[in-house]
């Protein structure tokens, strides 16, 4: 885990990449707490015996924006970011979905540093992520989030 002090820390990272989270598997309970929350049941993600007959993966597979919801869990495990009055999560930008992620699949997100910038006392970090799929080519999302971190003086 990398561990950031101030925006002169955050700010020597810049176009590096930060690092990498453990493995999360995406389970079926996952997924249906999250179709519960959203109230979105379509059956590709929550009805496993129609998936395995239509579905062109034979099992359901999560939603996109479950992955997308699970940005902060894993950036937490990447970096602890110190000395913060406040933290602000301020975008999410250019996610695309290069493939679904299978129930039971294994997954993980990969993090650089692709801009930071000082908005008078404020850093403004740009995070260019990817999530991994264990033994997968293609990833099941890329793009980046965007925080505003108040650092105490």
């Amino acid at each position: 885990m990398k561990i950031i002090e101030n925006h002169a820390e955050f700010e020597a990272l810049l176009g590096q990449e930060i690092g990498v989270s453990d493995w999360h598997t995406i389970t079926q309970l996952q997924i249906n707490q999250f179709a519960e929350s959203t109230i979105d049941h379509q059956w590709i993600h929550t009805d496993p015996e129609r998936a395995k007959i239509e579905s062109p993966f034979n099992a359901t597979i999560a939603h996109g924006y479950l992955t997308v919801s699970l940005l902060p869990y894993f950036w937490h495990q990447i970096a602890d970011v110190r000395n913060l009055k406040m933290l602000i999560n301020y975008g999410i930008e250019n996610i695309r979905f290069a493939q679904p992620v299978v129930v039971e699949s294994r997954v993980r997100l990969i993090a650089k540093l692709d801009s930071i910038a000082n908005l008078r006392g404020i850093t403004k970090a740009t995070i260019g992520v990817t999530m991994e799929i264990e033994g997968e080519k293609k990833p099941a999302y890329t793009g980046a989030v965007v925080f505003l971190y108040h650092f105490i003086s």
